[in-house]
């Protein structure tokens, strides 16, 4: 009974670890000066930088920007994947019991 519930779980962390990497968030710092493209695992994918927007001189701004658009599309990241998280907690539960995780 334990061994297909566990074998059961580690499945459905793999199916969830796949479902976070097709959540995409997106955020930004400087007015869109640098974008930030992450998914729901926490891999940051892409970085923008619109050169016409940033002082290029000012490399301390240019870092405070990158930083804070890291940051932010990390936080969103991390609210799409605790959803996800009790979501999944939710639907494993027997009928009657998911409300016992705040749902």
């Amino acid at each position: 009974m334990f061994g297909d519930l566990l074998g059961n779980m580690q499945q459905q962390q793999e199916a969830m670890k796949l479902k976070l990497a097709e959540i995409i968030v997106e955020s930004e710092a400087g007015d869109g000066a640098i974008t930030v493209k992450a998914n729901a695992n926490r891999e940051i994918l892409d970085i923008a930088i619109d050169k016409s927007k940033l002082d290029w001189e000012d490399t301390e701004q240019v870092q405070d920007l990158l930083l804070t658009a890291i940051n932010r599309v990390l936080e969103k990241a991390q609210v799409k994947e605790q959803a996800e998280t009790q979501k999944m907690i939710s639907d494993l539960m027997p009928p009657g019991l998911g409300g016992l995780f705040g749902q």
